[in-house]
């Protein structure tokens, strides 16, 4: 930033009045790249450009690169928090905290309204009667449970419907294993079945204790009737949940309910590390890493808010009391919390313990932080090493941080598709993975292909926000000296300089060197770097098929049934629905045909006709 610019915006912020709002900080792009609240915006967007000596890397790095900025004036702290937080939503700037935002957290779903429980994954906490367990950090997480309790308690995994389904028939392999209650036969009253779907709901609450002493009183019940088997039964599901409940983590009393929040930053990343506390055990628990810069230091009171809020508005549930490790500031503190009220329709407690067990848990959910940063660390600086190794094979200018590989993949002269994926701050990011389905070509010119990728992708590289709006640092293609030489020429025309080099493959499919447009470079020697380049290679070729074959697919189920005369999608979606096979529906009879809802005798006939001639 020139002095001149400096002074401009000196000027431009001194002018602001201290009220409420956001703003948006630009770069000479006209990008946003950073947006920010306040409640006064003269006094702090006035401070970004008279900073002190001690200011934070991040925030030097971030002003470094303004060149103007725009506000949006709000009647309260509470409406420019949500503002902010919608602001960095729509244009997820570089300098912000951002979180994915596609994940719709899982819950368990216990339907104890019903004669015969069920028990399920849900994404939607809906008002049905039913019992919601959760959120929980991932589907992994939720199947594992529901898993345990199923082997646990002998709950069913089929998906008969009980009681319509009873006596209708035979009960499946798990009865014989001992691993179902089996109420498909009767072996199991409702009302027993329904005090096992309780012990069910009890350990979900993680009151293990109470499913325990229920199960015990029905052993005895059962063995007082002389019901041998049901009595056995319980006794497994005593030992199992003995078992389970030595493997949690308890850390409070039963009626013990929330979340605890922790952050440790180094000088290479910053982790967040949240517990969730449920019935006083450990529930679940979520990890968040950032590289450098983008989290600055422990007590940055803007970016752990910008978090807190980003996180919740992502999650249905939302605890009554939520722990921190850190300090916040008691102004943003209660401008946190009264947004969290806000949008949960609660009383909501944000509190920093300082002492007693509280803040022994804080502690070790710090310490959960610290580990994470520090496998994250290990792994950075091995990737890290390989990286500067290759640059230097590839006389690179600087060790590339964002990768880029393309490879063509086609089926003759049809379903010609490019795969793009990314790697970058040392893993792949898989929301940034890309394909193009070629356009302008007709025939299987792998040449001509990935010249139109690269130059759709360079095209793309003024939009404002994604995965096409960051310009790589390196591209690799699957491909020769031809294929780079290609995608040479159509950067020369577009004025791009990005070094671009072709991964070759040997006769068994590995790689075997980079090339130039008119040299090879060895990486055979170099083990991590062979290693390195041969899974991008791998990964993008799996990637740009997998795409291929997806689009033939969708063309090959269009063509079998679509040709017929009047049937279009919708029939052919009913036929295939009715008969599930070609081979199914060529056997059919007219009348059978002609029964299918939607199907008309003369649309039988012509299938009739079109398949025999097939």
């Amino acid at each position: 930033m020139t002095n001149e610019r400096l002074e401009y915006l000196r000027k431009k912020s001194s002018n602001l009045p201290r009220v409420p709002g956001i703003y948006m900080m630009k770069d000479r792009s006209g990008k946003i790249i950073y947006v920010g609240k306040s409640r006064s915006l003269k006094d702090r967007v006035s401070q970004y450009f008279h900073l002190s000596s001690d200011a934070n890397i991040k925030t030097k790095q971030m002003v470094s690169i303004v060149d103007d900025f725009e506000t949006v004036i709000c009647d309260t702290e509470i409406e420019a928090l949500a503002l902010e937080n919608v602001k960095i939503k729509q244009y997820t700037p570089k300098y912000n905290i951002l979180l994915k935002d596609s994940k719709s957290y899982p819950y368990i779903k216990l339907t104890l309204n019903e004669q015969y429980p069920r028990i399920s994954m849900t994404r939607k906490r809906i008002s049905d009667g039913a019992r919601y367990y959760g959120p929980y950090s991932g589907a992994s997480v939720v199947y594992g449970v529901i898993g345990t309790l199923e082997r646990s308690l002998g709950i069913p995994t089929c998906k008969r419907s009980f009681p319509r389904d009873i006596g209708k028939e035979r009960p499946c392999i798990y009865k014989q294993l001992g691993r179902c209650v089996s109420p498909c036969d009767n072996t199991i009253s409702q009302e027993d079945y329904y005090k096992v779907m309780q012990c069910a709901s009890n350990v979900l609450r993680g009151n293990i204790k109470e499913a325990v002493d229920s199960l015990t009183n029905q052993m005895l019940d059962f063995a007082e009737k002389e019901k041998f088997e049901d009595a056995v039964r319980c006794r497994d599901s005593i030992e199992a949940l003995k078992k389970l409940r030595d493997s949690q983590k308890v850390v409070g009393s039963p009626d013990d309910e929330y979340d605890i929040i922790a952050v440790y930053t180094d000088n290479l990343s910053t982790c967040i590390s949240i517990f969730y506390i449920r019935s006083g055990i450990i529930s679940d628990s979520d990890t968040y890493l950032f590289g450098a810069y983008e989290i600055s230091t422990n007590d940055d009171c803007e970016f752990m808010s910008q978090f807190i809020v980003d996180l919740y508005s992502k999650r249905e549930y939302i605890p009554s009391e939520i722990l921190l490790s850190f300090n916040l500031e008691s102004d943003e503190l209660d401008l946190v919390q009264s947004y969290l009220r806000e949008l949960s329709k609660r009383a909501i407690k944000i509190r920093i313990p300082q002492k007693g067990g509280t803040k022994k848990l804080c502690d070790m959910v710090t310490k959960n932080a610290e580990e994470q940063a520090k496998q994250y660390k290990n792994k950075m600086e091995q990737d890290n090493k390989v990286l500067v190794k290759l640059s230097e094979m590839l006389s690179l200018d600087t060790v590339p941080n964002r990768i880029e590989s393309y490879d063509i993949s086609n089926l003759g002269n049809e379903h010609i598709t490019a795969g793009m994926i990314v790697y970058e701050d040392g893993h792949l990011l898989k929301n940034d993975y890309r394909v193009f389905r070629i356009k302008n070509q007709s025939g299987a010119d792998d040449y001509s292909a990935m010249r139109e990728t690269l130059k759709r992708r360079i095209e793309h590289l003024t939009d404002a926000t994604g995965s096409f709006s960051k310009m790589p640092d390196l591209i690799l293609l699957d491909g020769g000296m031809t294929h780079v030489s290609a995608v040479k020429d159509i950067f020369k025309e577009m004025n791009v300089n990005i070094p671009v080099f072709g991964m070759v493959k040997d006769e068994h499919h590995k790689t075997r060197t980079l090339v130039t447009e008119n040299e090879e470079i060895s990486i055979a020697k170099e083990q991590s770097v062979f290693v390195f380049v041969y899974k991008l290679q791998e990964e993008v070729h799996r990637f740009s098929v997998s795409k291929m074959d997806s689009a033939k697919r969708k063309t090959l189920k269009r063509s079998s049934l679509e040709n017929i005369r009047g049937i279009g999608s919708k029939k052919a979606k009913l036929l295939l629905n009715y008969f599930k096979t070609i081979t199914a529906l060529k056997e059919a009879s007219l009348e059978e045909i002609a029964s299918v809802k939607g199907i008309s005798k003369t649309d039988a006939e012509k299938i009739i006709e079109y398949l025999k001639d097939e």
